[in-house]
Protein backbone atom coordinates (compact mmCIF):
# COMPACT_ATOMS: atom_id res chain seq x y z
CA UNK A 1 0.00 0.00 0.00
CA UNK A 2 1.27 3.48 -0.85
CA UNK A 3 1.64 6.39 1.53
CA UNK A 4 -1.61 7.61 3.04
CA UNK A 5 -2.67 11.10 2.05
CA UNK A 6 -2.39 13.75 4.73
CA UNK A 7 -6.18 13.83 5.01
CA UNK A 8 -6.17 10.10 5.73
CA UNK A 9 -3.50 10.72 8.36
CA UNK A 10 -5.68 13.39 9.95
CA UNK A 11 -8.64 11.02 10.00
CA UNK A 12 -6.54 8.39 11.76
CA UNK A 13 -5.29 11.00 14.22
CA UNK A 14 -8.81 12.19 14.96
CA UNK A 15 -10.01 8.67 15.65
CA UNK A 16 -6.87 7.78 17.60
CA UNK A 17 -6.84 10.86 19.83
CA UNK A 18 -3.49 12.30 18.72
CA UNK A 19 -2.22 15.02 16.38
CA UNK A 20 0.12 14.84 13.40
CA UNK A 21 3.15 17.00 14.33
CA UNK A 22 4.32 19.75 11.97
CA UNK A 23 7.86 21.15 12.20
CA UNK A 24 9.29 24.11 10.30
CA UNK A 25 12.76 23.75 8.81
CA UNK A 26 15.11 26.19 7.13
CA UNK A 27 17.86 24.04 5.60
CA UNK A 28 18.96 20.49 4.88
CA UNK A 29 20.40 20.00 8.36
CA UNK A 30 17.29 20.62 10.44
CA UNK A 31 15.13 18.87 7.83
CA UNK A 32 17.26 15.75 8.15
CA UNK A 33 17.15 15.95 11.95
CA UNK A 34 13.34 16.23 11.99
CA UNK A 35 12.87 13.23 9.71
CA UNK A 36 15.43 11.18 11.66
CA UNK A 37 13.63 11.91 14.94
CA UNK A 38 10.28 10.92 13.40
CA UNK A 39 11.83 7.65 12.25
CA UNK A 40 13.14 6.88 15.73
CA UNK A 41 9.70 7.58 17.19
CA UNK A 42 7.85 5.90 14.30
CA UNK A 43 5.63 8.93 13.85
CA UNK A 44 4.15 10.46 10.70
CA UNK A 45 5.52 13.97 10.29
CA UNK A 46 4.86 17.17 8.37
CA UNK A 47 7.94 19.19 7.43
CA UNK A 48 7.28 22.77 6.45
CA UNK A 49 9.02 25.63 4.71
CA UNK A 50 7.54 28.97 5.62
CA UNK A 51 7.06 31.75 3.10
CA UNK A 52 10.51 33.27 3.72
CA UNK A 53 12.25 29.93 3.35
CA UNK A 54 10.31 28.98 0.23
CA UNK A 55 10.89 32.37 -1.38
CA UNK A 56 14.63 32.31 -0.61
CA UNK A 57 15.40 28.80 -1.85
CA UNK A 58 12.45 28.36 -4.27
CA UNK A 59 9.75 25.71 -3.87
CA UNK A 60 11.39 23.57 -6.56
CA UNK A 61 14.72 23.34 -4.71
CA UNK A 62 13.04 22.63 -1.37
CA UNK A 63 10.76 19.99 -2.86
CA UNK A 64 13.68 18.26 -4.55
CA UNK A 65 15.59 18.08 -1.29
CA UNK A 66 12.62 16.92 0.76
CA UNK A 67 11.41 14.32 -1.72
CA UNK A 68 14.83 12.68 -1.80
CA UNK A 69 14.88 12.42 1.98
CA UNK A 70 11.24 11.32 2.26
CA UNK A 71 11.79 8.56 -0.29
CA UNK A 72 14.34 6.85 1.94
CA UNK A 73 12.50 7.49 5.22
CA UNK A 74 10.80 4.66 7.10
CA UNK A 75 7.86 6.87 8.11
CA UNK A 76 5.39 9.01 6.11
CA UNK A 77 6.81 12.50 5.52
CA UNK A 78 4.66 15.31 4.09
CA UNK A 79 5.99 18.59 2.66
CA UNK A 80 3.98 21.69 3.52
CA UNK A 81 4.14 25.36 2.54
CA UNK A 82 3.45 27.34 5.69
CA UNK A 83 1.80 30.76 5.93
CA UNK A 84 1.97 31.89 2.33
CA UNK A 85 0.09 35.14 1.94
CA UNK A 86 0.18 34.97 -1.85
CA UNK A 87 -1.73 32.75 -4.23
CA UNK A 88 1.24 32.78 -6.60
CA UNK A 89 3.67 31.16 -4.14
CA UNK A 90 1.08 28.51 -3.31
CA UNK A 91 0.78 27.69 -7.00
CA UNK A 92 4.57 27.45 -7.31
CA UNK A 93 4.63 25.00 -4.40
CA UNK A 94 1.84 22.93 -5.94
CA UNK A 95 3.73 22.79 -9.24
CA UNK A 96 6.90 21.78 -7.37
CA UNK A 97 5.17 18.80 -5.78
CA UNK A 98 4.39 19.92 -2.24
CA UNK A 99 1.89 17.64 -0.50
CA UNK A 100 0.04 20.53 1.11
CA UNK A 101 0.05 24.33 0.97
CA UNK A 102 -1.27 26.98 3.31
CA UNK A 103 -2.83 30.19 2.06
CA UNK A 104 -3.03 32.65 4.94
CA UNK A 105 -5.75 35.19 4.27
CA UNK A 106 -6.44 35.84 7.94
CA UNK A 107 -5.48 39.51 7.75
CA UNK A 108 -7.89 40.09 4.88
CA UNK A 109 -11.61 40.65 5.02
CA UNK A 110 -13.69 37.49 5.14
CA UNK A 111 -14.69 37.93 1.50
CA UNK A 112 -11.08 38.37 0.39
CA UNK A 113 -9.97 35.43 2.52
CA UNK A 114 -12.60 33.23 0.90
CA UNK A 115 -11.59 34.39 -2.59
CA UNK A 116 -7.87 33.70 -2.24
CA UNK A 117 -8.41 30.42 -0.41
CA UNK A 118 -10.83 29.27 -3.10
CA UNK A 119 -8.35 30.22 -5.84
CA UNK A 120 -5.61 28.13 -4.22
CA UNK A 121 -7.95 25.19 -3.52
CA UNK A 122 -9.20 25.07 -7.10
CA UNK A 123 -5.63 25.09 -8.44
CA UNK A 124 -4.23 22.63 -5.89
CA UNK A 125 -7.01 20.07 -6.10
CA UNK A 126 -6.30 19.50 -9.80
CA UNK A 127 -3.06 17.76 -8.78
CA UNK A 128 -4.27 16.17 -5.56
CA UNK A 129 -2.60 18.76 -3.33
CA UNK A 130 -4.42 19.65 -0.13
CA UNK A 131 -4.93 23.16 1.21
CA UNK A 132 -4.82 24.70 4.67
CA UNK A 133 -6.58 28.00 5.28
CA UNK A 134 -6.70 30.26 8.30
CA UNK A 135 -9.45 32.15 10.11
CA UNK A 136 -8.92 34.33 13.15
CA UNK A 137 -5.41 35.62 13.85
CA UNK A 138 -2.35 33.81 15.12
CA UNK A 139 -0.66 36.45 17.24
CA UNK A 140 3.00 37.29 16.74
CA UNK A 141 5.85 39.12 18.45
CA UNK A 142 5.35 42.29 16.43
CA UNK A 143 1.59 42.07 16.10
CA UNK A 144 0.35 41.00 19.48
CA UNK A 145 -0.47 44.49 20.63
CA UNK A 146 -2.84 44.97 17.70
CA UNK A 147 -5.16 42.23 18.93
CA UNK A 148 -7.18 43.27 21.96
CA UNK A 149 -10.50 42.39 23.57
CA UNK A 150 -10.55 39.01 21.89
CA UNK A 151 -10.63 40.31 18.31
CA UNK A 152 -7.97 37.75 17.36
CA UNK A 153 -10.42 34.94 18.04
CA UNK A 154 -11.99 32.98 15.23
CA UNK A 155 -15.69 33.71 14.82
CA UNK A 156 -17.63 30.50 14.31
CA UNK A 157 -19.99 31.79 11.56
CA UNK A 158 -16.97 33.15 9.66
CA UNK A 159 -15.21 29.80 9.88
CA UNK A 160 -18.28 27.98 8.59
CA UNK A 161 -18.67 30.41 5.68
CA UNK A 162 -14.99 30.15 4.73
CA UNK A 163 -15.11 26.36 4.67
CA UNK A 164 -18.38 26.17 2.76
CA UNK A 165 -17.38 28.67 0.07
CA UNK A 166 -13.66 28.03 -0.42
CA UNK A 167 -13.22 24.26 -0.65
CA UNK A 168 -10.38 24.37 1.89
CA UNK A 169 -9.32 20.97 3.27
CA UNK A 170 -8.13 21.82 6.78
CA UNK A 171 -8.16 24.97 8.83
CA UNK A 172 -5.91 26.88 11.22
CA UNK A 173 -7.98 28.67 13.84
CA UNK A 174 -7.09 31.66 15.98
CA UNK A 175 -7.91 30.72 19.57
CA UNK A 176 -5.24 32.67 21.46
CA UNK A 177 -1.95 31.11 20.41
CA UNK A 178 1.00 33.11 19.10
CA UNK A 179 4.09 32.66 16.98
CA UNK A 180 7.43 33.05 18.73
CA UNK A 181 8.10 32.77 22.45
CA UNK A 182 5.22 33.61 24.76
CA UNK A 183 5.33 36.36 27.34
CA UNK A 184 3.67 34.53 30.21
CA UNK A 185 1.40 31.50 29.94
CA UNK A 186 -0.52 31.08 26.66
CA UNK A 187 -4.22 31.73 27.06
CA UNK A 188 -6.07 29.38 24.74
CA UNK A 189 -9.82 29.85 24.43
CA UNK A 190 -10.86 26.19 24.59
CA UNK A 191 -14.54 27.08 24.55
CA UNK A 192 -14.14 28.75 21.16
CA UNK A 193 -12.07 25.85 19.88
CA UNK A 194 -14.77 23.41 20.92
CA UNK A 195 -17.46 25.54 19.25
CA UNK A 196 -15.54 25.63 15.97
CA UNK A 197 -14.89 21.90 16.10
CA UNK A 198 -18.58 21.19 16.66
CA UNK A 199 -19.57 23.46 13.75
CA UNK A 200 -17.10 22.00 11.22
CA UNK A 201 -16.29 18.53 9.99
CA UNK A 202 -12.73 19.06 8.76
CA UNK A 203 -9.33 18.84 10.50
CA UNK A 204 -8.28 21.79 12.64
CA UNK A 205 -4.75 23.15 13.09
CA UNK A 206 -3.14 24.85 16.09
CA UNK A 207 -0.27 27.20 15.31
CA UNK A 208 2.24 28.63 17.77
CA UNK A 209 3.14 25.40 19.53
CA UNK A 210 6.41 26.57 21.09
CA UNK A 211 5.80 27.32 24.76
CA UNK A 212 2.32 25.81 25.07
CA UNK A 213 2.19 23.51 28.12
CA UNK A 214 1.82 19.81 27.36
CA UNK A 215 -1.53 19.58 29.14
CA UNK A 216 -2.94 22.44 27.01
CA UNK A 217 -1.73 20.81 23.77
CA UNK A 218 -3.43 17.57 24.69
CA UNK A 219 -6.58 19.39 25.72
CA UNK A 220 -6.58 21.09 22.32
CA UNK A 221 -6.17 17.71 20.61
CA UNK A 222 -9.16 16.42 22.56
CA UNK A 223 -11.14 19.37 21.21
CA UNK A 224 -10.46 18.79 17.53
CA UNK A 225 -6.84 19.71 16.77
CA UNK A 226 -5.42 17.16 14.30
CA UNK A 227 -2.28 19.08 13.27
CA UNK A 228 0.12 20.75 15.72
CA UNK A 229 2.56 23.35 14.39
CA UNK A 230 5.98 23.86 15.96
CA UNK A 231 8.58 26.22 14.51
CA UNK A 232 10.29 28.72 16.80
CA UNK A 233 11.91 26.18 19.11
CA UNK A 234 13.43 24.40 16.09
CA UNK A 235 15.08 27.58 14.81
CA UNK A 236 16.11 28.61 18.31
CA UNK A 237 17.67 25.24 19.13
CA UNK A 238 19.55 25.28 15.85
CA UNK A 239 21.08 28.72 16.37
CA UNK A 240 21.84 28.31 20.08
CA UNK A 241 23.55 24.95 19.55
CA UNK A 242 25.65 26.25 16.66
CA UNK A 243 26.71 29.23 18.79
CA UNK A 244 27.60 27.00 21.73
CA UNK A 245 29.59 24.59 19.56
CA UNK A 246 31.53 27.45 17.97
CA UNK A 247 32.39 28.82 21.40
CA UNK A 248 33.60 25.42 22.57
CA UNK A 249 35.49 24.30 19.44
CA UNK A 250 36.38 27.55 17.69
CA UNK A 251 35.46 28.98 14.32
CA UNK A 252 37.94 26.73 12.54
CA UNK A 253 35.52 23.82 12.84
CA UNK A 254 34.29 22.38 9.55
CA UNK A 255 30.58 22.67 8.76
CA UNK A 256 30.32 18.90 8.54
CA UNK A 257 31.52 18.65 12.14
CA UNK A 258 29.52 21.64 13.38
CA UNK A 259 26.04 20.82 12.17
CA UNK A 260 25.66 17.29 13.59
CA UNK A 261 25.77 18.82 17.07
CA UNK A 262 22.81 21.00 16.16
CA UNK A 263 21.02 18.01 14.65
CA UNK A 264 21.34 16.05 17.90
CA UNK A 265 19.73 18.89 19.84
CA UNK A 266 16.95 19.37 17.28
CA UNK A 267 16.18 15.65 17.31
CA UNK A 268 15.61 15.71 21.07
CA UNK A 269 13.23 18.65 20.73
CA UNK A 270 11.31 16.94 17.93
CA UNK A 271 11.05 13.66 19.82
CA UNK A 272 9.71 15.53 22.83
CA UNK A 273 7.02 17.17 20.73
CA UNK A 274 6.07 13.89 19.10
CA UNK A 275 5.41 12.54 22.60
CA UNK A 276 3.32 15.60 23.43
CA UNK A 277 1.28 15.06 20.24
CA UNK A 278 0.96 11.36 21.18
CA UNK A 279 1.85 10.33 17.62
CA UNK A 280 4.72 7.98 18.47
CA UNK A 281 4.20 4.53 16.99
CA UNK A 282 1.48 5.82 14.66
CA UNK A 283 3.48 5.71 11.41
Amino acid sequence: MGKLTIMEQFERADKGGYAVPHFNFSDIWDLEAIISAAEEMQSPVIVASNMKCASMHSPAVIAGMEKAMAARASVPVYLHLDHSTTVELCKEAVDAGYDTVMIDGSKLSLEENIACTKAVAEYAHKTGTFVEGEIGKIKGNTEEAQYTNGDFLVQVPDAVELVEKSGVDFLAVGVGTAHGFYQGKPEINFDRLREVNEALSLPLVLHGGTGIPEEDVRRAIANGINKMNVGTIIYHTNVVTIYKTLQERGDGIHTLDLMPESQKAIKEVVKGWIKVCMSEGKA
